[in-house]
């Protein structure tokens, strides 16, 4: 099986900095376009032979314009909803930086060891996500590609584990609205593909480097990360590759923006 993880497109929360874990919100007019362009390359570059999805709104709605066409159903499945953030919900990011002791700024160097109040557990999201997954690897045992659109959180909280990192480090991997992270289990292969997407404004999220104490400037991640060299390539439009996980952007590859998200 051949797995391509899908983050949803920009939300109307997304678009306004807010913080909406399992608050079920829309697409924004971006959001819409995000994920039609996410269909075009899906269509394009790869053999999708089923989708599993989120059953949150931004995931269906996502999926539905990526699937238009193509006769393929988009099964929800409740276990790929996002992680809730607890009394951080509805709230900005500025307005989560303002409280004392700057309790976003831990949490993002460590969303492990200092998470929000209220907040899901990430080793229990990750045991909901990787359940799903072997359930949906049962089924597709012949190498198809399998489509699951999801949240940040989730996809990142599912490439710690196969990384085999903390999940300390879940907020240095960047998911952008609609790119596309491949795995074949329990390998990884590349990382936040956004080739197919259309350009838009910079907004900044995290302050990872900072966050991390790397130096002022440094992209937190690269764009497009293929991880594992040997996996083949069976796509039919180009990619940026590279051998890193996360830090400079890689020769030959355009310098990333410093569009962040939240889950």
């Amino acid at each position: 099986m051949r797995l391509l993880l899908a983050r949803h497109g920009q939300s109307l929360w997304n678009q306004l900095r807010k913080f909406q874990g399992a608050n079920d919100i829309g697409l924004s007019d971006l959001g819409r376009t995000q994920a039609a362009a996410l269909g075009s390359v899906l269509r394009s570059g790869y053999r999708v032979t089923a989708a599993y999805v989120s059953p949150m709104q931004r995931a269906l709605d996502t999926a539905e314009i990526a699937l238009n066409g193509t006769g393929i159903p988009a099964v929800p499945i409740p276990d790929l909803r996002e992680l809730s953030l607890g009394e951080w919900e509805g709230c900005t990011v500025d307005e989560v930086r303002a409280r004392e002791g700057n309790p976003y700024l831990a949490w993002v160097r460590s969303p492990l060891d200092c998470p929000p109040p209220g907040g899901e557990p990430l080793p229990d999201v990750c045991a909901r996500v990787l359940q799903v997954i072997d359930r949906i690897a049962v089924n597709h045992r012949n190498g198809e590609d399998v489509l699951v659109v999801a949240h940040g959180g989730v996809i990142s909280v599912y490439l710690c584990h196969l990384l085999g990192i903390s999940f300390n480090s879940l907020w240095r991997m960047r998911i952008d609205n609609c790119s596309l992270t491949i795995a074949r289990p329990p390998r990884l292969v590349s990382v936040n593909d956004t080739a197919h997407l259309p350009p838009m404004p910079p907004t900044k999220w995290f302050e990872v480097s900072e966050a991390a104490g790397a130096p002022a400037g440094v992209p937190p991640s690269t764009r497009v990360v293929r991880v594992d060299p040997t996996a083949e390539r069976e796509t039919k439009t180009s990619r940026v590759t590279a051998s890193v996980v996360e830090g400079g952007t890689p020769a030959g590859a355009p310098a990333a923006s410093d569009t962040e998200r939240a889950p």
